[in-house]
């Protein structure tokens, strides 16, 4: 039976209110203590004005007070509209703006004087009421954020309101009660999903404040974790540990692994299904937007090397050709569209942004790949514009833009170049009209652009980038420098 969140939350706690709800560096919360402290802080934010409906911006790093953070704002029926704690004012500016926040958390005192925040590691006042709060149930669980391929950030505000049943998982591979790793940052969707469907079912989260390979083995080790979220970057990390190292942990309490947002190398994927088995190895393929969704576990991928698997939980999925948008037979590369089970529209609605999306309501994330005989996916490319780099999304055209604002630089390309640990490296061309460094680019993008997005290399030129029109042949440019690389 579905229940609110609120609901939800206390239910854990009446059935055992002793056992960790959470473990993170800024400490442990047992499931009482998490429902108690969210109840009085929901309070907290309420006479901040936080009402029904509204967004609430959360940009705190990963740990306790995160999860507690969206357990008030939930109990308010308002939705958690998580970004990065390290993003750069401007572009938290123009994301506070798009979600019209009523309230942000995590940010200094007077950073929006038009607006109510409370700094990180905020306490409710004690005065208040820890006592549960009126039924309500938020319009939508969650309203992440991209940068989206217009170099502009947008939300993508789910459409499934705030209710959860405990009994049943939302995802096929998650069950109740276990103990989840949570290597990811909170405010990325996947793990944000995969950490709270894993509180509703009772999980104690062990949350990392940030990843580290050795770490992540120690902390499956140490509370018995069985279950985990990972993405190809970590899982290389992990995999090129020491052989001593890997071989001295102990993963027995380990059921399984999910990775995603991501390609996984073939040769990295074999390695883990041999190392845990196929069966602990499941792979799935879907965007934020959650328009279609494929899944494939290690024994279909032995049999199926290099698939994403094919359609689950009651999507479809086709391939169409890119131009003209008709569909194209098994074994042709096309642009992939996919339809949820609900139909057109029935999974998510941008805020700042319109969808890639055919007359009768199939949706493109922009990727290319192929459907064989059998009907599962195989992925070609990512569409020209998108970097995934360590399982994180990066706009060329967000950084372009950010690069664009130096008053030395004429014009900018960025794009992705293959890199063994990252998937994709991001790599700035930047035309200057004046000599500029790497130095002073790099400081330059560190008041506008989270770390991950900032280019990992820099390459100076005095050659137009772009031709009269304003275009930029990102994928020749990608081209010749791989064709450099391996000459």
């Amino acid at each position: 039976m579905e229940l609110s969140i609120s609901r939800v939350i206390a239910l854990h706690a009446e059935r055992d209110p002793d056992r960790p709800a959470v473990t993170a560096d800024d400490g442990t919360l047992t499931r009482r203590e998490l429902d108690l402290r969210s109840n009085r802080l929901a309070r907290a934010y309420a006479d901040l004005g936080v009402r029904e409906g509204d967004m609430v911006t959360v940009a705190l790093p990963n740990g306790a007070e995160f999860l507690e953070a969206c357990c008030a704002i939930w109990k308010l029926g308002a939705i958690p509209q998580p970004v990065s704690w390290r993003a750069p004012h401007v572009e938290r500016d123009a994301i506070v703006e798009l979600a019209d926040s009523r309230l942000v958390v995590g940010v200094p005192d007077g950073s929006y004087p038009e607006r109510a925040t409370v700094p990180a590691a905020y306490a409710a006042d004690p005065s208040l009421s820890d006592a549960q709060l009126t039924d309500v149930i938020s319009p939508s669980w969650k309203a992440p954020t991209s940068g989206g391929s217009t170099g502009r950030p947008k939300l993508i505000v789910a459409t499934a309101p705030g209710v959860f049943d405990p009994e049943e998982p939302q995802s096929p591979f998650m069950r109740p009660d276990e103990t989840q790793l949570v290597p990811g940052p909170l405010y990325h969707n996947g793990p944000f999903v995969y950490a709270f469907r894993g509180l509703m079912l009772g999980h104690h989260l062990v949350v990392m404040s940030r990843f580290d390979a050795a770490g992540a083995l120690e902390s499956v080790e140490r509370h018995s974790v069985n279950w985990a979220l990972l993405v190809p970057t970590m899982m290389s990390r992990i995999w090129k540990l020491p052989d001593e190292v890997k071989a001295r942990a102990d993963l027995s309490s380990l059921r399984g692994i999910l990775h995603l947002a991501a390609p996984c190398p073939p040769w990295l994927k074999r390695a883990w299904i041999e190392w845990l088995g196929p069966e602990r190895v499941v792979e799935l393929y879907a965007g934020t937007e959650a328009q279609g969704v494929t899944i494939i576990d290690g024994e279909e991928w032995l049999r199926k090397p290099g698939s994403v698997g094919r359609p689950a939980l009651g999507s479809q999925v086709k391939i169409l050709d890119p131009v003209t948008r008709e569909e194209l037979p098994p074994g042709e590369v096309g642009e992939v569209f996919m339809l949820p089970e609900g139909g057109p529209g029935s999974t998510y609605r941008y805020v700042g942004a319109e969808p890639r999306r055919t007359d009768d309501g199939w949706d493109s994330i922009g990727d290319l790949g192929w459907l064989d005989e059998d009907g599962y996916l195989f992925l070609a490319d990512r569409r020209a514009d998108l970097i995934l780099s360590g399982g994180s999304n990066v706009y060329p055209a967000e950084v372009e833009a950010a690069l664009d604002a130096h008053p030395l630089v004429r014009s900018s390309c960025v794009i992705g170049l293959p890199d063994d640990d990252l998937g994709e490296r991001v790599h700035a061309i930047v035309e200057a009209v004046d000599s500029v460094s790497e130095d002073e680019l790099r400081m330059h993008l560190a008041e506008r652009l989270v770390p991950y997005k900032i280019p990992r290399s820099f390459e100076l030129t005095d050659e137009p980038l772009r031709d009269d029109a304003g275009k930029v042949r990102r994928a020749a440019l990608r081209a010749d420098r791989i064709e450099r690389a391996t000459a």
